[in-house]
């Protein structure tokens, strides 16, 4: 076929197309022939197949360019669609993975998530530890009871010393002429009882033969009885100045170290208290007795009930890191201080090895021993609300449960609970305060490694 109507590149194409599809038709026709052949007669298969084959390629050979451009742009519309769904499927993939999070997100957050833990068995022996002041087993300050110039002493701070032993030694002259005074007062008062005594005598027994009358007889006992009375006086005012004597003599009142001396050679003191020197208290010596410490300590009203005689204690102190120094819990007041809810506590110590001194300061270990011991909860577990301490727990539902409990010892960092809770409970640890009973919870994974 030739238009010459046509531009002369358009003719050419027409004529292509033509022929490319006298070509195709010439391939279906070529089929449909081998087809019937070899359902006829498979003998002529073999030369229908050769002349189908010959056709073939003459056709091929003259349409070869139409053929080979059309097969491209046939595959066009396919690749074209292809990579819009591959863009379809990027863009909306992403999207329907991101709501699908999104809604699983959303519903997670709607349930709260928490962490539980399990009551564990309180135990039986709690450590309680208090601070405490070491303070002598007895001390004393050492007056002057004599009045007198200090003649001269014996010991100085630091030394020890046994009961009654002399300190120090006053010189009183006035005292010691009194004594004599008095001592002579006493002689003559025993020389008049005896005279009146022996006259009481006589006259008694002449009054047996009637010699004398009944009334002077009398007269001579009364007077010896009266005599007899000052002698008495006089004995009592001998040891009454007698015992200030002795009191020139200063003695320690038991064993221990003098702590403080006070006095030197030749001051005047007087019978307790120092004249014309203001401030002072007159104390001449200060001794306390260190062999044994006592160690006061203030129990909480909580851990009172639990501490007996029996309770094992010892003492740690800073100068001695890692030591434990054994005491023993010795009485107690048995009554709770009403302004600090507390029971003083008596803890004696022996310090034959001078390790602690008097005034020091330890911290008590007290070992408390509980009969029935209870459960066993960290404090970070509690919820303090206004009908008093709660607990969460997580019922087999997954719903929270408010829960009033009793606290009994306090361990520091976890708490004794003696009622309200069961062993087998579920107990929420950091409770949120907005928490309420029935709002379901979710149980958040243990975490191991």
């Amino acid at each position: 076929m030739n238009n010459s109507s046509l531009p002369p590149g358009l003719g050419e194409q027409a004529a292509k197309a033509v022929d490319s599809s006298h070509a195709t038709h010439a391939d279906a026709a070529g089929c449909a022939t081998d087809r019937a052949t070899n359902a006829s007669d498979s003998t002529n298969a073999t030369n229908a197949t050769s002349a189908t084959s010959a056709t073939s390629a003459t056709s091929a050979t003259k349409g070869s360019n139409a053929t080979s451009a059309k097969p491209r742009r046939a595959l066009w519309p396919f690749a074209l669609g292809g990579v819009a769904i591959a863009l379809l499927i990027v863009g909306i993939v992403p999207r329907l993975h991101a709501s699908a999070d999104l809604t699983e997100q959303t519903q997670a957050q709607s349930m709260l998530t928490v962490s539980v833990v399990k009551p564990r068995p309180a135990p039986s022996v709690n450590e309680l530890l208090l601070p405490g002041s070491v303070t002598p087993f007895a001390e004393a300050s050492i007056y002057a009871r004599t009045s007198g110039y200090l003649a001269h002493w014996n010991t100085d701070i630091g030394a020890q010393v046994k009961s009654g032993q002399v300190l120090a030694t006053i010189e009183a002259p006035d005292l010691d002429a009194q004594l004599r005074q008095a001592r002579a007062d006493e002689a003559t008062a025993q020389a008049n009882f005896d005279y009146a005594k022996t006259t009481a005598q006589r006259w008694q027994e002449m009054l047996k033969t009637q010699s004398v009358a009944q009334q002077d007889a009398d007269t001579k006992v009364s007077d010896m009885q009266a005599r007899g009375a000052m002698l008495a006086s006089a004995q009592a005012n001998v040891a009454h100045l007698a015992e200030l004597v002795s009191y020139e003599k200063i003695t320690a009142p038991f064993d221990g170290v003098i702590t403080a001396r006070n006095v030197d050679v030749g001051a005047l003191v007087t019978a307790g208290g120092t004249p014309g020197t203001a401030g002072m208290s007159g104390e001449l010596f200060h001794i306390q007795q260190n062999g044994v410490l006592r160690v006061f300590v203030d129990v909480p009203q909580n851990d009172a009930p639990y501490v007996t005689p029996d309770t094992g204690v010892y003492l740690s102190a800073q100068q001695y890191p890692g030591r434990r120094i054994p005491a023993k819990v010795a009485r107690s007041t048995g009554s709770i201080d009403p302004s600090s809810r507390t029971l003083r506590v008596e803890v004696d110590v022996d310090n034959k090895d001078g390790a602690l001194m008097p005034g020091a300061y330890t911290q008590v270990h007290l070992q408390l021993q509980s009969t029935t011991p209870a459960l066993d909860l960290p404090v970070s577990a509690l919820l303090f609300r206004p009908d008093g301490v709660t607990v969460a727990v997580v019922d087999s539902h997954g719903r929270a449960v408010l829960k009033t409990v009793h606290i009994g010892r306090d361990f520091g960092t976890h708490v004794e609970i003696t009622t309200g809770l069961a062993a087998t409970d579920r107990v929420i640890d950091n409770p949120s305060d907005s928490l309420s009973t029935g709002q379901m919870v979710q149980i958040m994974p243990a975490m191991h490694g």
